[in-house]
């Protein structure tokens, strides 16, 4: 079957998270992705890790998990022979995505009024931290550092617990669907006009963004979110909204109606609560009263009970279970490929499904300039060419050993 990008090609000089989430999104889809490495060294993410542990010795979990569906091309993108390979893909490149900070691409001599010259048609987006001017501009860009600017530190934990970072990357990659959002509806109107344009996304926008509905709040009401001192799970939500210690482990408690949980926690006396501003200003001592209650049973024993009362309520997953998840499971949310120096490798499956252009993992995470032969062939090149351009250190391709 088709793909819905196939066809598109993206020049990715971006690196880390952001950039190259957006990317992998984009080559899951079909676009030929070509991965734009430091010559030598690659991607910064290839040299990190979590629990100083590696892949098959030395490849980064952490580079591994957005770089699918790429090609890669390591290259000295200052040096005058990479500049005109760079170019040459310009000629026949749909996207190009960058993250570096503001000013850097332009300087190299690849900014958007640079490529645009040479193809009108490009469409270019640039990933921020917090904007491409501004009083900011010169500070580094990185997910928790606006987690904090944007006032999503004070949305999580208990109010004694001081700021709570969210448990992972979230404004990185809310950001890495915003841009991929902007990219696929300049591809539309291009097509339509023929036109390309340039994009600026960045992350404390998107941070923002995404909490929309307390800052419509905050700003509409003259109200200010106030963290409770128990688990109720959002600072504007009254009881029961939270998270609740069972007998074996954990269960959340969503938008559920008073008077029938109540009858599945069997206290007919809690509904002296049933009023919405009481179940607010009272949160944290009826969050311990019906954290009492849950605590006499198991989670799933919970989960039959509210669940035969259409109650809206979840089992908290450890990390390390979810992929056990019935589910999850279902979804095939995790699925195996074929690394060509780790071997198999599970990692997480497109998130959605098409009927006519499915999303498809084709190929592993690449190694440092893999597919630099290929490309370089691709646009021109011969052999004999490209191992000039080895030996004289313009590319680099890695070997497996």
């Amino acid at each position: 079957m088709k793909q819905a990008l196939e066809g598109v090609r993206v020049l990715d000089f971006s690196q880390l998270l952001q950039g190259p989430y957006a990317t992998q999104m984009m080559g899951d889809l079909g676009a030929d992705v070509i991965k734009v490495e430091r010559n030598g060294s690659g991607d910064i993410f290839r040299k990190m890790t979590f629990f100083n542990q590696w892949i098959a010795g030395d490849e980064s979990p952490c580079f591994m998990a957005w770089n699918r569906n790429k090609r890669s091309l390591a290259i000295n993108i200052k040096s005058e022979e990479g500049k005109k390979i760079i170019y040459k893909l310009v000629e026949e490149a749909d996207v190009v995505v960058e993250n570096f900070r503001p000013g850097v691409m332009a300087r190299l001599g690849y900014g958007y009024e640079d490529l645009k010259k040479i193809n009108p048609g490009i469409i270019y987006c640039s990933a921020s931290g917090w904007g491409d001017d501004g009083p900011y501009l010169t500070r580094p860009g990185q997910d928790l550092l606006v987690q904090s600017v944007s006032g999503a530190l004070m949305t999580s934990g208990k109010k004694s617990d001081g700021p709570v970072a969210i448990g992972t990357a979230l404004c990185d990659q809310v950001n890495a669907l915003n841009s991929v959002y902007a990219i696929l509806a300049a591809l539309y109107y291009r097509e339509k006009t023929g036109k390309g344009q340039e994009i600026k996304t960045n992350l404390l926008s998107s941070a923002i963004a995404f909490q929309m509905q307390d800052y419509f709040t905050i700003q509409n009401l003259g109200r200010t979110f106030e963290r409770p001192e128990s688990k109720i799970g959002h600072p504007g939500n009254g009881a029961p909204f939270g998270t609740y210690q069972t007998k074996d482990g954990y269960l959340t408690i969503a938008m559920s109606p008073w008077p029938t949980l109540v009858e599945a926690l069997g206290d007919p006396s809690l509904m002296r609560y049933n009023d919405l501003q009481v179940l607010f200003d009272e949160r944290d001592k009826i969050h311990g009263i019906i954290e009492k209650i849950t605590l006499t049973k198991t989670t799933d024993e919970w989960l039959e009970i509210m669940l035969g009362l259409d109650l809206w309520v979840a089992k908290v997953n450890d990390q390390k279970d979810v992929e056990k998840d019935p589910q999850v499971v279902h979804n095939q949310t995790f699925v195996d490929i074929e690394h060509p120096k780790a071997g198999k490798v599970k990692v997480t499956n497109i998130p959605f499904k098409m009927s006519e252009t499915p999303g498809q993992i084709k190929r592993p995470s690449p190694m440092i300039g893999e597919h630099g032969a290929e490309i370089l062939e691709e646009i021109g090149y011969d052999a004999e060419t490209i191992d000039k351009l080895l030996s004289e250190n313009v590319i680099s391709i890695e070997k497996i050993k």
